[in-house]
């Protein structure tokens, strides 16, 4: 009886639950690269030429663990271009009896694989994905008991789970749970800021960059310069790189940002992580035994794990929890297209150019230029959040939906209401520059408050603030912001608004097509 065991371009881990339950005599491994995925959103380049490289690479060394893999690839005659089609052909070929899958990491390839059965007439085990340390079925008990969500909360939980940083008597490691105060620091300069490792494209890579290039070169993005990992052993390689030379670091400057340099002290391991070439409790380990040996300090190491096993597990429970409501979640009714400068990078703002330059060069940008730069830009200006959805689900080389939509819609974007986050990720150029040496350089003005040539971050933030009054003034969060509003003259209150609305009317549309 043979078994059909579908692989996802994101569940590239020998430890994957349906290959560990398979048995290689009566199982075949389906890999498919089809043109649904590449292009439901125009992916950035080098996320496709990650994925399909890596893949290519994971069907390999199945083969070599005895595996037979019927792969399929994207240039393929007779590709059906989904993979729904494409499973369909697969039973029809092996005349298989059943399909097994780890469910997958989208809502939309969950509806396709849930209509399978039908369509193949075979029965479809979906296992749960125990690569995470919290099941959706564990995040949906936790938030059920709860009036509010808190990832501050879940995080504590899961250092409990785990007993990742915690002491034999279950506290916490230095006596406090998290260190965030301490990893606010502005940079340096005359920092030397290390780099991630480059892995040279092999012959495989090489030829799926002929393939992108070919096929995909219209999309946003520079191919140029690929080095990604994309086997578990270059994985395995980055991970240690980054722990030996970075992560000490990491925690104190994680919020900086810094003109020209792309990387700082962040790891780069979100693609790979993503993908299944790392487990989180691999790389959450190794963050742990690196504080343990005193070669990385508590601040930075809490930091990283956070970000592991807190907020990129609570993300995904947030993700199954909320779907399909929250995809068009809009609560701050904001309708503005996307900017067109979002694409070109072709903006006075030095903060915003930055950041959509490292985007188009590298699929890349961390946490606080995502946030406070590219997504407070949006939720100040009033962009449409699915509009600021798709932008970051196809720029980024480490975006899949479960982890960059709450990110979007949730976080930076408060239109879902303030169910992740209790108030809005807003803020003006003084936080800008306070976190970076962009003001310095920018052709606008920090200091200046109003008019053409101030910082736009400025008046767009009072302006926010003025548009959506009634819904943020009694958030105990924001008191102190409304008290600073009430303070100011009636003029000033006025002019603010009059230069936010001069500045957005200078905003050119993106064109049509540039995401889908």
């Amino acid at each position: 009886m043979t078994i059909l065991i579908p692989v996802l371009g994101d569940q590239l881990s020998h430890q994957l639950a349906s290959l560990r339950e398979g048995d290689l005599a009566d199982s075949i491994v389906l890999m498919m690269e089809v043109a649904e995925e590449t292009t439901y959103v125009r992916h950035h380049q080098r996320k496709i030429a990650l994925i399909l490289s890596a893949m290519r690479h994971f069907a390999d060394e199945l083969r070599h663990a005895g595996w037979t893999v019927d792969y399929v690839r994207l240039d393929a005659p007779d590709n059906t271009g989904s993979f729904t089609g494409e499973v369909q052909r697969a039973v029809e070929r092996h005349g298989a009896a059943g399909i097994r899958i780890v469910e997958p990491g989208e809502w939309r390839v969950k509806a396709m694989i849930d209509g399978w059965a039908a369509l193949c007439g075979v029965p479809v085990d979906i296992l749960p994905d125990d690569r995470f340390f919290c099941s959706t079925l564990e995040f949906q008990t936790w938030a059920q008991a709860r009036n509010e969500l808190t990832m501050e909360f879940f995080y504590r939980d899961m250092r409990r789970k785990t007993g990742l940083l915690m002491t034999t008597e279950g506290k916490p490691e230095g006596g406090t749970w998290n260190l965030d105060k301490d990893n606010r620091a502005p940079p340096k300069r005359g920092t030397n800021y290390p780099e991630p490792m480059h892995f040279a494209p092999d012959e495989t890579t090489g030829e799926v960059m002929a393939l992108v290039a070919a096929r995909f070169g219209g999309h946003f993005g520079r191919l140029e310069g690929f080095g990604l990992p994309i086997t578990a052993a270059q994985a395995e390689h980055a991970l240690e790189h980054f722990v030996r030379t970075a992560l000490p670091d990491f925690g104190t400057y994680q919020d900086a940002m810094v003109t020209g340099q792309d990387w700082l002290f962040h790891s780069w391991l979100s693609p790979a992580l993503n993908l299944g070439l790392l487990t989180p409790i691999q790389v959450a380990t190794a963050a742990a035994e690196a504080y343990a040996a005193g070669k990385a300090p508590l601040n930075s190491v809490e930091g990283f794990i956070r970000q592991i096993i807190g907020w990129r597990e609570y993300v995904r429970g947030y993700y199954w929890l909320e779907m399909p409501d929250v995809a068009t979640a809009n609560a701050l009714e904001a309708t503005r297209p996307l900017p067109e400068f979002y694409w070109t990078g072709e903006t006075d703002m030095l903060c915003l150019s930055e950041a959509i330059r490292n985007t188009r060069d590298n699929g890349y940008a961390h946490h606080i230029q995502r946030l406070m730069v590219l997504g407070n830009f949006a939720m100040l200006a009033g962009v449409r959040p699915q509009d600021v959805a798709d932008w970051f689900l196809a720029v980024y080389v480490d975006a899949y939906e479960w982890v960059e939509l709450p990110n979007v819609i949730g976080m930076s974007q408060h239109a879902d209401g303030g169910r992740l986050a209790t108030k809005p990720y807003a803020g003006g150029g003084a936080y800008i520059n306070r976190m970076s040496d962009h003001c310095r350089d920018c052709r606008y003005d920090v200091k200046q408050k109003t008019g053409p040539e101030a910082c736009p971050f400025n008046a767009l933030y009072w302006d926010f603030l003025a548009r959506h009054e009634r819904r943020f003034r009694r958030n105990r969060r924001m008191i102190q912001m409304y008290a600073n509003w009430d303070r100011m003259a009636p003029e000033m209150r006025e002019a603010y608004r009059e230069s936010a609305g001069a500045f957005l009317e200078t905003l050119e549309p993106a064109q049509p097509g540039w995401a889908k």
